[in-house]
């Protein structure tokens, strides 16, 4: 089997008296998409800068790329790409400049830097813009850019730390369609993000981080199955029907169902799925009651969130929308 791409185990950091990190484990597979889920000062960013060499861990055994954190801290750099919170463009050079300089800091030499240098362009759109000044570029237009300059030297690990902080939504989107790209070539990504749309667009795994701890960790359909409050939503025409069916479909408060007189609704729990569904239509259709409309909710990562960091998160109660309050 493939080796991971990042292993961590008993991770552990502090700054004086505050732990930032506390016992931390996770495995990234290699070309996947692993999501930190977090509020603010979970831990998300330390983890990133501990796995990429900035910061020294208190504690813990880790390897990226298969290259120990503390002990080859070179061969790390060498097989990492970094692209963080902040845009760390030049703004006094062109588009193209930048990703000269970088090469040149990479060592790829004069020939396969400009040829590199052009191949990023043209993958980010940035050809008609690569001679002129960043003043000029939008948001979204230097973080491509950002992120072209993090893949000068075709890097094997990406970590992305809330790459699309700041963007519209279409530069957003413009962004997770780039990532995509580089999953399906066999790149691998750590991504930090509190937009949870995000995490769940993207993501093969969620690690839901809270007080410096991995409080749970899965594919984002298992996260979604560890919170209860899926239910379906029946309309009827007229209180007949609905007095008919809460009885059919056993509508009482004591198994979480709820009706709305005035709205002509009831709401039953379901577990999810097209099996349930078809079991209360079916039960419906028994005592040929029509149901007027209907919908269903299944738990999301909104919900996964809250349920799982607490109430102190309620500061990032709109990240699912981009905007953090």
């Amino acid at each position: 089997m493939t080796a991971p791409a990042i292993e961590i185990r008993g991770l552990r950091k502090a700054y004086c008296s505050q732990t930032v990190l506390d016992d931390v484990d996770l495995t990234v597979p290699t070309g996947t998409v692993t999501a930190l889920l977090g509020p603010n000062g979970a831990g998300k960013t330390t983890i990133v800068h501990i796995l990429s060499t900035l910061v020294r861990p208190d504690a813990g055994t880790l390897t990226v790329a298969g290259c120990d954190v503390r002990r080859d801290a070179n061969g790390v750099r060498a097989a990492i790409g970094l692209t963080g919170q902040f845009s760390a463009v030049d703004g006094l050079l062109t588009g193209e400049e930048n990703l000269l300089l970088m090469a040149r800091l990479r060592h790829l030499g004069d020939r396969r830097g400009k040829a590199r240098v052009a191949e990023l362009l043209d993958q980010f759109d940035l050809v008609d813009a690569a001679r002129k000044p960043l003043v000029t570029y939008s948001g979204g237009m230097k973080r491509r850019l950002d992120l072209a300059m993090t893949l000068v030297s075709t890097p094997s690990v990406i970590f992305l730390d809330e790459p699309t902080t700041g963007l519209d939504p279409r530069s957003r989107r413009t962004m997770w369609d780039i990532v995509r790209g580089l999953v399906a070539e066999g790149t691998t990504v750590l991504l930090t993000t509190q937009h949870l749309d995000e995490a769940d667009q993207l993501a093969d795994r969620i690690a839901v981080l809270d007080r410096g701890r991995i409080v749970a960790d899965g594919t984002p359909e298992e996260l979604k199955r560890l919170v209860p409050g899926g239910h379906i939503r029946l309309r009827f025409t007229d209180a007949a029907a609905l007095d008919t069916a809460a009885r059919l479909l056993d509508g009482s408060a004591r198994d979480g169902s709820a009706r709305d007189d005035a709205a002509l609704t009831l709401t039953v729990p379901s577990a999810g799925g097209v099996g349930a569904l078809r079991d209360v239509l079916g039960r419906l259709a028994s005592a040929d009651l029509e149901v007027d409309d209907l919908s269903i909710h299944t738990p999301d990562l909104d919900d996964v969130f809250f349920a799982l960091t607490g109430a102190q998160t309620s500061s990032v109660r709109a990240d699912s929308k981009g905007h953090e309050q």
